[in-house]
């Protein structure tokens, strides 16, 4: 019987997010596969605004499974790309401030143009300039998250779920990791991450936002000073959230205290959605 996880026909693009789940979605597709041929890809796409855990993982799992795992970031100057390694990737969010220095405004949940320049189309100038003309994108959405699973409209790649097609979910997953000897050192409630992806995502809930200002207030001061520096450089407000900016988020955690985190009805606790790659 084919394995959900069996590569499709020619060359294939494995985006991996740096999170539990494309990290199991990467174990399968190697575990089914073996080593992976030329016409395979596997992409890690570098904010500069993720958490340290998370470089550390994507290594790890280069590392312990013998894969290799192409790290590219974004830069305004022509490719628009550069490659990297896990010693020179960028852990200062300077990926990130490049793509915002030309837009007038700064990436919202209705417009989040940071992911497409930063992920999407970074990894595709890369895979343009290795000759790559056509590829189906591996992308590790899980079948309790059917909702997120959409068809390509691109034409240079289709969408390819392994996960949803082996009928995987979060607790499948869940327990995969706590069986290893390693794992993604960014727990939450409940077993989830919602330290993972970029530090400050405004795709999080305020919830979590606001845990990120009391717990790792010098990430969270990057996310403020650039609000600051766009409705500098544009001479109107410019922020991340349509109610609320990142400053005034984290002057109010200061003012309250840790008692707004006991009560769940206090802080918002819906996030407009998961940043994939």
């Amino acid at each position: 019987m084919r394995s959900p996880y069996t590569l499709p026909d020619g060359n294939v693009l494995i985006s991996f997010s740096g999170g539990r789940t494309s990290g199991y979605m990467l174990h399968q597709i190697l575990e089914a596969n073996g080593d992976l041929p030329e016409r395979c890809k596997v992409v890690f796409a570098n904010t500069g605004r993720e958490m340290p855990e998370t470089l550390d993982f994507v290594q790890e799992c280069s590392k312990r499974w013998r894969v290799p795992i192409t790290w590219l970031e974004y830069r305004k100057q022509m490719p628009k790309f550069v490659t990297v390694s896990y010693n020179s990737a960028s852990r200062a969010g300077e990926p990130f401030r490049q793509a915002l220095e030309q837009p007038k405004i700064l990436p919202n949940v209705h417009r989040r143009f940071c992911t497409q320049e930063l992920k999407v189309k970074t990894i595709k100038r890369y895979l343009v300039s290795v000759g790559w003309t056509k590829w189906v994108q591996c992308i590790g959405i899980r079948a309790d998250e059917k909702r997120r699973i959409k068809t390509s409209t691109e034409k240079r790649w289709a969408n390819w779920y392994p996960l949803n097609d082996a009928n995987e979910t979060k607790q499948t997953i869940m327990h995969f990791w706590n069986s290893q000897a390693f794992d993604l050192k960014l727990w939450g409630a409940h077993g989830s991450t919602p330290k993972g992806n970029c530090d400050g995502c405004f795709l999080k809930s305020e919830a979590t936002l606001a845990m990120m200002w009391r717990e790792h207030p010098e990430r969270m001061q990057w996310w403020a000073d650039i609000e600051d520096w766009k409705s500098n450089q544009i001479g109107k407000k410019a922020h991340f959230h349509a109610t609320r900016t990142f400053k005034d988020l984290g002057n109010f955690v200061q003012r309250q205290g840790d008692w707004i985190f006991d009560d769940e009805a206090y802080l918002c606790q819906a996030d407009g959605g998961e940043c994939t790659g």
